[in-house]
């Protein structure tokens, strides 16, 4: 459970409990909304588990730590699949959020730009950036068994799709990622996660390539 983090984290800003009390409660409602099956709470724990252990290489541990609050608040498949712009309406929901609190203005922008890097996932000029959009994609590199679990999940999140339209959208979203030259882009997390990621997401390439 997150919120003792997330309220220590919001009082180096606010005194205002209630404000700090909303703030979470408008995080728990999206991230546990019933539709969700990946992108919920389990999500941002296994997120901040993976990111934690590497605080002292983060040069703005508060930035990454809102943005990763905040990453994926606006998830709808619907407006996925209609105007891919998840991570744009995230990103401004953090950014009022991080103005109510009194988040330094430049601290702000540097969340929104976090956010935004988990669209595409690629290599950013910002540390603290390509930290966070590996250690979102953590999942890809679990062993086998987790990943299948993901791969249920996901589908479970589109179930609205039938499967000739799931399968077409979903191969396109694993063949971008292997495609890139490196899925991590810190060696970090390309030394723990880069080679089981690929060969789980050509496994699941098969999968469906096969029904």
């Amino acid at each position: 459970m997150l919120q003792p983090q997330f309220t220590t984290l919001l009082l180096r800003y606010t005194q205002n409990n209630t404000l700090i009390q909303n703030c979470w409660n408008e995080i728990e409602d999206a991230y546990n909304n019933s539709e969700r099956y990946f992108h919920n709470m389990s999500h941002i724990e296994q997120f901040y588990e993976a990111l934690s252990p590497l605080q002292l290489q983060v040069e703005d541990w508060d930035s990454l730590l809102f943005s990763l609050f905040y990453h994926d608040i606006a998830y709808d498949v619907v407006q996925y699949v209609l105007e891919n712009d998840n991570e744009e309406r995230s990103a401004a929901i953090a950014v009022k959020a991080l103005t109510d609190i009194g988040f330094p203005t430049h601290k702000t922008e540097r969340c929104r730009l976090h956010i935004l890097a988990t669209k595409t996932h690629q290599a950013s000029s910002d540390a603290d950036t390509n930290l966070f959009i590996d250690a979102d994609l953590s999942i890809l590199g679990q062993p086998w068994e987790d990943y299948q679990q993901y791969m249920k999940n996901i589908r479970k999140e589109y179930i609205i799709y039938p499967d000739n339209i799931y399968h077409s959208g979903r191969l396109n979203v694993l063949k971008h990622f292997l495609k890139m030259e490196r899925v991590y882009k810190t060696d970090h997390f390309f030394n723990l996660y880069e080679a089981t990621a690929r060969e789980n997401m050509r496994r699941e390439i098969e999968i469906l390539s096969s029904l």
